[in-house]
């Protein structure tokens, strides 16, 4: 079973990832135009999810997002894969993932503060 500071750390974990994959998206933004670049992404939540499937303590140090090329969209006529519609809509998905998680972690420590105010 998962304890309270696990969650917290596997929430912050889930922040720091989707701060990296907004860099990703950026990234692929930014070279949008540029001939021959494939579009870069990064692995986090299947990660997470085998982390927490496994048997024995959960060590969340050993949760970092990884970069990968997904080379599963069609290339344009310079070699580019990026579009900027899918990034846009990506940069949504993560926005609302990065306040999910935010909110978690929020409630977690009113739930602290409750239980510390209780005593």
């Amino acid at each position: 079973m998962i304890n309270d500071t696990q969650i917290m750390d596997l929430l912050e974990a889930g922040v720091k990832a989707e701060g990296v994959r907004q860099k990703a998206i950026a990234n692929n933004i930014a070279n949008l135009n540029t001939p021959g670049f494939r579009r870069s992404d990064i692995k986090f939540q299947d990660i997470l999810a085998k982390m927490i499937k496994a048997e024995g303590p959960i060590d969340s140090s050993k949760l970092e997002p990884e970069f990968f090329q997904p080379k599963t969209t069609p290339l344009d006529v310079t070699g580019n894969d990026v579009v900027l519609d899918t990034e846009v809509g990506e940069m949504i998905k993560n926005t609302s993932m990065h306040s999910a998680y935010t909110l978690l972690i929020k409630k977690k420590y009113e739930q602290m503060k409750a239980a510390i105010q209780t005593l």
